[in-house]
């Protein structure tokens, strides 16, 4: 099976079973790749009240378990994986597709959340064993609705860990977030221009958790309660 953009082939063929998360694959390379209107992070987003709470992370930081989490707690799906900061105005615009969960995760969401959705799961890909979690409905309704980036969190998920925020200086979050960025180099002084307007109306933190997700999101709802606009 063979993934193509425009005539152009990025990628090896892969297994026709690995066709659900190869096309998700394949759809992130488009977006990063070639929409260079936004200042692209990767980051899961979610929105509560028109505020923005990006959660950057490389693989493995728990981003997309906490993400489906709070998407089964009420919170509005922007994206699990791609956070697109509209250089014109600063705001958030949804790229609301299906949550790519892998590997414990899996089980994990599945069975704190036994209402969702999941694909079969794909085993023995290069991630390991991947399924895919249905969106909320309101989050495709609502997928033309930006939303004001508010609080920036850099989770970690700790098995038997307390739950752990820290402060992340300014200075230190622009400088991880360039880092995470797909197209920060690409967009040059605008991009600069972009993430520093994302730093300087959110407030970061390092977050440790362990797995309670009530505690967790009650937490990010004070944080964001604190936003004055």
């Amino acid at each position: 099976m063979l993934f193509a953009f425009d005539q152009f082939i990025p990628f090896k063929p892969l297994p026709y079973a690995q066709a659900f998360p190869f096309f998700e694959w394949g759809l992130n390379w488009c977006i990063s790749g070639y929409s260079h209107r936004f200042l692209i992070v990767h980051a899961a987003v979610v929105e509560r009240n028109g505020k923005a709470l990006i959660l950057p992370g490389a693989p493995g930081s728990g981003k997309s378990t906490l993400c489906a989490a709070l998407i089964n707690k009420g919170w509005r799906l922007l994206s699990d994986e791609l956070t697109l900061v509209d250089r014109a105005t600063g705001h958030v615009v949804p790229v609301p597709r299906p949550v790519s969960l892998k590997n414990e995760s899996i089980s994990v969401i599945a069975d704190t959340f036994a209402g969702s959705q999941f694909s079969p799961i794909v085993h023995d890909t290069l991630k390991g064993s991947v399924c895919l979690m249905k969106p909320p409905a309101d989050a495709i309704v609502k997928a033309d609705q930006d939303a004001r980036p508010c609080l920036v969190v850099f989770p970690k998920y700790q098995s038997e860990s307390p739950l752990n925020l820290n402060p992340v200086p300014r200075a230190e979050a622009f400088m991880r977030l360039a880092d995470l960025s797909f197209n920060y180099s690409v967009l040059g002084a605008s991009g600069f221009e972009t993430m520093a307007g994302l730093v300087k109306n959110c407030q970061a933190y390092d977050f440790i958790y362990d797995g309670d997700f009530n505690q967790a999101s009650d937490l990010f709802m004070q944080l964001l309660g604190d936003v004055q606009y």
